[in-house]
């Protein structure tokens, strides 16, 4: 074997993007409310980073004031006495508290007027209690339950496995196996017994292994509280797969009862909750905060605002800013100071390039989809990314970043920003037409059309075709499952 050591001389091509870059990308695709949570965080890390006030502008003269009289030094003159630098302390110890002259003392804080609240105190005792989870509510109710030591841990067994739903999809013997692994050994009858009292817990249906039992432990509920639910538990019991495949006609034939009577037993049991566990710990739906709001002006014309007056107008500390240039502060404080200060920098001017970047990807948009605030999705027209990316002068995957997770708020209403890109396909006329415009046009049919004999998807086609819009069966099939719009047998009224 030999070894030895040689040096090569080449060329290569790199390409490095630097971090400024790749934070920028990163605060372009972020939606405005994780915008917001960002730029909170970067305000608790970065000490150089601050918020400022409008109503503050007219007292930063008495701010540069005080900094000066900070940084001057101590020593004012060759008076013996140095009235002056004890008036001075007087003024910062009235200003920040008796322990600013302590070098012990923790960093002064300027105090509060008597009687006036702590914002962090209100903040935490405003903030939402966290929600309680339904395995947690439905402990609560177990521990009430008047059952012997075996029943009780077979319970808490049949309660961990219940998912989010209300449903228990794991069945018993898997459970007593899963008990034996752990070193308890669970009778069939002990789980049967605690599986029979967990179903009585609330929310009433809570423990049941499929839709059929979720749903007759609600009637039979609702029968112990003196309704008459003989029908309804009927209907649930053998006819759930007619009930789905809307064969109202043959579960009137074999059940006795009209149509009439069917249609009202099904309209109780709409009333009925099929996900009993969503009741309990079910997170709130979340909040969308439109990114920009498109307006019709006066004349006609377009007004794109961005809605962002409420994020904090971010600036950088004068007084670090000075002592990050002043040579008598420490070397190593100086660097820490530069490179916060150079990260704040970066992120103003990464949110200020997301703010324009946003407004001209929108205003391209609005530019072609002007017809859309008139006359609604059916005016969409085909709108590929590559052309708004031209028409702005930024890369086409910029403008996937900037139209990611945001919204725009318009005189029709709130909508993904994404959605108004989109392929799209040629009328009879010859004018092009956007899918969601076909989609748009469909809806509009199935919502037309004559309940008692709803449309198939051959006529659906027909009727597409009839207002110039050449598209085949298969595709209408398509679009229709995207749509959740049933098939026409499910469609039919009877």
């Amino acid at each position: 074997m030999r070894l030895d050591q040689s040096q090569h001389l080449g060329l290569r091509q790199e390409m490095k993007i630097a971090p400024r870059i790749i934070q920028a990308m990163e605060i372009l695709q972020l939606p405005m409310i994780a915008l917001q949570e960002r730029i909170d965080a970067e305000l608790i890390s970065n000490p150089v980073l601050e918020v400022q006030d409008s109503s503050e502008d007219d007292g930063a003269s008495d701010r540069s004031v005080e900094v000066e009289r900070g940084e001057s030094p101590l020593v004012v003159g060759d008076d013996r006495n140095h009235r002056e630098d004890f008036a001075r302390l007087n003024d910062m110890t009235e200003e920040f508290g008796a322990d600013f002259a302590n070098d012990d003392a923790p960093y002064p804080s300027r105090p509060k007027p008597s009687g006036e609240p702590d914002a962090k105190l209100e903040a935490m005792a405003n903030a939402p209690a966290p929600r309680q989870s339904l395995t947690e509510y439905l402990r609560e109710q177990w521990m009430f339950v008047d059952a012997d030591e075996a029943v009780a841990s077979a319970g808490e067994a049949i309660l961990s496995a219940i998912d989010a739903d209300g449903y228990l999809r794991t069945s018993l013997d898997e459970l007593r196996a899963q008990a034996l692994q752990r070193g308890e050994t669970i009778s069939p009858e002990t789980m049967r017994k605690a599986f029979s009292r967990v179903q009585t817990l609330e929310p009433t249906g809570v423990g049941a292994r499929d839709l059929r039992e979720c749903l007759l432990l609600q009637l039979s509920a609702r029968e112990a509280a003196g309704q008459d639910v003989r029908l309804e538990k009927q209907l649930v019991a053998n006819f759930l797969r007619e009930i789905e495949m809307n064969r109202l006609p043959v579960v009137a034939k074999r059940t006795g009862r009209t149509v009439e009577e069917i249609k009202t037993g099904l309209a109780n049991l709409s009333r009925l909750d099929p996900h009993p566990g969503r009741q309990i710990g079910n997170p709130s739906v979340p909040v969308i905060r439109p990114d920009v709001i498109v307006l019709v002006d006066d004349d006609g014309s377009i007004v794109v605002v961005m809605a962002d007056d409420y994020l904090p107008n971010l600036t950088i500390n004068e007084y670090y800013q000075k002592q990050a240039g002043n040579r008598r502060t420490d070397a190593q404080t100086r660097q820490f100071l530069r490179r916060n200060i150079r990260s704040a920098q970066w992120l103003i001017e990464a949110v200020a390039q997301r703010r324009h970047t946003i407004r001209r990807v929108t205003e391209e948009v609005f530019r072609v989809q002007r017809e859309f605030l008139d006359a609604g999705p059916e005016a969409l027209k085909p709108l590929p990314m590559a052309d708004v990316a031209q028409k702005v002068g930024v890369h086409v995957a910029t403008v996937s970043r900037a139209v990611a997770d945001k919204y725009v708020q318009t005189p029709r209403g709130i909508f993904p920003l994404r959605m108004f890109f989109s392929g799209g396909t040629k009328t009879a006329d010859g004018e092009e037409m956007s899918w969601d415009a076909v989609r748009a046009k469909l809806q509009e049919i199935v919502d037309g059309e004559d309940k008692s004999a709803p449309l198939n998807d051959d006529r659906l086609s027909e009727a597409l075709k009839a207002g110039g819009i050449n598209i085949a069966r298969r595709t209408v099939a398509k679009y229709r499952g995207l749509m959740n719009i049933p098939p026409a047998r499910k469609r039919k009224q009877y």
